[in-house]
């Protein structure tokens, strides 16, 4: 196994916070990433690396993988992945793809285990949310928390309903900021998310996120007002209608007191009773 300081020493790099780059050396908890995947007896013969950064990761998730495609945006970085794991591209085990996550074409892969760049975290993991593959991603700890929260807590909102509408998210560890090169400013934790289908059904899915966000842009108003106040963002014509359609209890609450299955039933409501435009 390739040691972590050695690799960057190899590359010539150094971490920039001021480029979102913060590099995992911790050992301990790079032999532990693969294994929140292997627990679910996930398929990990195509396996999704993205942000490869000095192939840390990238040699772990080799050991596990019949076959590892990395997307890395750092001309320079993707040039020394290319360089260090000659052998393995030579022998069509792993695919270096220099290039922004959000606009690359993605393979047909079957998990991804990564350590996302932080500033662009939520964009890739709803790009790789509807996929339906087991996901395990590193994000702030703030954000991990929110990603996992229950109706009802500080840390539930928009981004709890969004991403366990598509999966089973776990917040598996916490890493402290001593892993990385150099050190973030924040703590940091790993999710582990288990495609499923929701307990309900969406008839018109980007109709459904999109009304989730406008109501918890206001999120301290009832249910009631926050359908009245948002219609520029949900784009509902009628919200009125919406209102009358829906029952007082309904009404009565704040977003987030809100389950997901309410939400979807509330959307459902929505959308049969007013025309629905494209929002903002």
């Amino acid at each position: 196994m390739r040691d972590p300081d050695a690799l960057i020493a190899r590359a010539g790099v150094r971490g920039d916070p001021d480029r979102d780059q913060h590099f995992l050396v911790d050992d301990r908890v790079l032999d532990r990433l693969p294994t929140y995947l292997t627990a679910l007896d996930a398929d990990t013969s195509h396996l999704l690396e993205i942000g490869g950064g000095t192939g840390v990761l990238t040699d772990r998730l080799l050991e596990i993988a019949d076959e590892v495609t990395v997307v890395e945006r750092d001309r320079e970085l993707a040039a020394f992945l290319t360089e260090e794991f000659a052998d393995e591209v030579a022998a069509g085990e792993l695919t270096v793809i220099e290039g922004d996550a959000l606009e690359v074409e993605l393979p047909d892969f079957t998990a991804s285990v990564s350590n996302l760049p932080y500033g662009v975290s939520s964009e890739i993991t709803f790009r790789l949310l509807p996929e339906g593959r087991p996901l395990v991603l590193m994000f702030q700890q703030e954000f991990a928390e929110r990603m996992v929260a229950e109706p009802g807590t500080a840390e539930y909102g928009r981004l709890s309903v969004s991403t366990q509408h598509y999966a089973d998210a776990e917040l598996v560890e916490s890493i402290p900021k001593e892993a990385f090169s150099p050190p973030p400013a924040v703590q940091s934790a790993v999710v582990r998310l288990e495609p499923r289908e929701p307990e309900y059904e969406v008839d018109d899915e980007d109709f459904f996120l999109r009304f989730v966000k406008a109501l918890f842009t206001q999120r301290r108003k009832t249910i009631r007002n926050a359908i009245r106040n948002t219609a520029h963002i949900s784009g509902l014509e009628e919200p009125d209608a919406v209102v009358e359609a829906a029952s007082e209890d309904v009404l009565r609450k704040r977003a987030g007191a809100m389950a997901p299955a309410e939400f979807a039933a509330l959307a459902q409501l929505a959308a049969d009773v007013s025309e629905i435009g494209d929002g903002q």
